[in-house]
């Protein structure tokens, strides 16, 4: 029998509360025992990668049907106490109210999943840290070209709520005028004839991200 050492990782990322989150797991086998990880496992031979993905992410998270883009490989020779083991990275960008409560409570391979704000991550087990760093990074670096925001807010959104993603995003605070002016300027956002509901304060208009502009302003197909 064919012996694998290739592994699939998972950076899922969603915003909530104001702040952008990543999805980790606790550990509960060896080696990094009740260490927190990204959630991820062995593919198993013949495996396509594809299939091993969404099997990962199901048994890993309860999670399915997520797309997930490939990050990039990782394959230093100390990041496995075990030996070289290759891993390729994912990345989701999810909304939380679409998955907070399918996300599974545990498996054999860990104990609990918690969300954790990217400022607060703990000690991580591998080279994990350095996996959600590329990822945060690719993020900040195509932020203003890709449809990032649009995919971590709900399908109606205000301008607030777009400038608190970009913010997370960026780690840094933006001006309210000159954002929302840049923002208007771009084109592919739709303006709505609708107001929040259920706010105590006074609710704000709503904006949809308009995606055949946006393709056609990039070029993408």
């Amino acid at each position: 029998m064919l012996q694998t050492h290739f592994t699939i990782d998972c950076v899922i990322l969603t915003f909530d509360e104001g702040q952008l989150k990543v999805l980790l797991a606790e550990r509960n086998e060896y080696p990094y025992k009740d260490w927190w990880a990204l959630p991820g496992y062995f593919v198993n031979p013949y495996e396509e990668m594809e299939d091993a993905v969404a099997r990962i992410l199901l048994e890993m998270t309860g999670l399915k049907d997520i797309y997930m883009d490939q990050l990039a490989a990782f394959a230093g020779v100390k990041r496995h106490p075990e030996g070289r083991i290759l891993t390729v990275a994912y990345m989701a960008l999810v909304q939380m109210n679409e998955v907070k409560n399918k996300i599974a409570s545990g498996t054999d391979y860990m104990r609990q999943l918690k969300w954790f704000p990217v400022s607060e991550i703990p000690d991580l087990a591998f080279d994990h840290r350095d996996i959600i760093d590329l990822s945060l990074n690719r993020l900040k670096r195509t932020i203003t070209y890709s449809t990032t925001p649009y995919e971590l807010l709900p399908v109606k959104f205000t301008l607030t709520q777009l400038q608190q993603v970009y913010e997370a995003v960026l780690n840094k605070k933006l001006d309210k005028r000159n954002f929302r002016k840049k923002i208007n300027n771009l084109g592919y956002l739709k303006e709505l004839n609708e107001y929040q509901k259920g706010v105590s304060y006074r609710a704000a208009k709503l904006y949809a991200f308009d995606k055949k502009k946006f393709q056609k302003l990039f070029g993408q197909a």
